[in-house]
């Protein structure tokens, strides 16, 4: 699977929590996702405020339209994005595609 596949999934409602072998495959497609606190972030950097703050709308239609939101940690250049399934007590598939939904908004 590659971070495009993985995009274009639809959400599973009521995923479980990821296993570890399928955890590593899925993170093998996110360049730079780090697992940690049952959840996987990535910081962005951006030029200024402006580039930040688009891409803090566009994070926030990809959680409205998988009715699924991240935790936000926004700067003046930069954004913390960290997934997690809080009913699952961690990582789910529906993480994954979020994340690969978000690595597409710089492409």
């Amino acid at each position: 699977m590659n971070a495009s596949e993985l995009a274009a999934r639809g959400a599973v409602r009521g995923a479980p929590r990821l296993g570890d072998a399928e955890l590593r495959e899925a993170l093998a497609c996110l360049p730079d996702w780090q697992l940690g606190n049952n959840a996987i972030a990535k910081t962005f950097r951006f030029d200024g405020y402006a580039g930040t703050i688009g891409f803090v709308n566009a994070v926030a239609w990809i959680a409205q339209r998988l009715d699924h939101h991240p935790d936000l940690e926004v700067g003046y250049n930069r954004c913390r994005v960290a997934w997690t399934t809080h009913d699952a007590g961690g990582v789910t598939i529906n993480d994954c595609i979020a994340a690969a939904r978000t690595e597409h908004l710089l492409r």
